[in-house]
């Protein structure tokens, strides 16, 4: 069955937020690095890393549903933050946001009645249950941990693979 306008242009959409959403992680990243916090910027870079792997598993299945993704331009991303919690305050906000258009996308997925895309995004529903939880966890150690803890925080997400 090939891909409705209305369908690809949901995905185009969502292939666009994922790959600000990786340049959002990368950027982090390059803060923790700058700050000299390595464990955190490694946990980002693998994030940012999984984001473009999203981007590019919804540019496969619009390809495979016979449609031509398109990328748009890439708003810029923050560059500045206070401090690690704050990055993983926005990291938590951002998360939760990326669960609206999540099911934003479903929805259009189902007005079309596409039954293709509705399993497909499924997956993303579920994934995103896990990130927003991730995230909140990591923000819970910051915020039921001494300040001193924070590169205990820090050594234990370098582990990430």
């Amino acid at each position: 069955m090939q891909i409705s306008k209305k369908m690809q242009e949901a995905f185009d959409e969502q292939i666009n937020w994922e790959m600000w959403s990786a340049n959002l992680y990368l950027q982090m990243a390059f803060w923790f690095r700058k700050e000299g916090w390595k464990g955190f910027a490694h946990w980002m870079y693998k994030q940012s890393a999984e984001e473009t792997g999203h981007a590019m598993d919804m540019a496969e299945f619009v390809l495979n549903r016979g449609g031509h993704p398109n990328v748009g331009a890439i708003k810029a991303v923050p560059t500045e933050w206070s401090d690690p919690k704050a990055v993983f305050e926005a990291t938590y906000k951002h998360e939760q946001q990326v669960t609206e258009l999540i099911n934003k996308l479903a929805d259009v997925a189902d007005a079309e009645k596409d039954r293709a895309s509705i399993n497909f995004i499924d997956r993303y529903i579920d994934e995103q249950v896990q990130e927003e939880q991730t995230a909140l966890d990591i923000l819970n150690l910051f915020l039921h941990r001494d300040d001193h803890a924070v590169a205990l925080i820090d050594d234990k997400l370098a582990t990430r693979e």
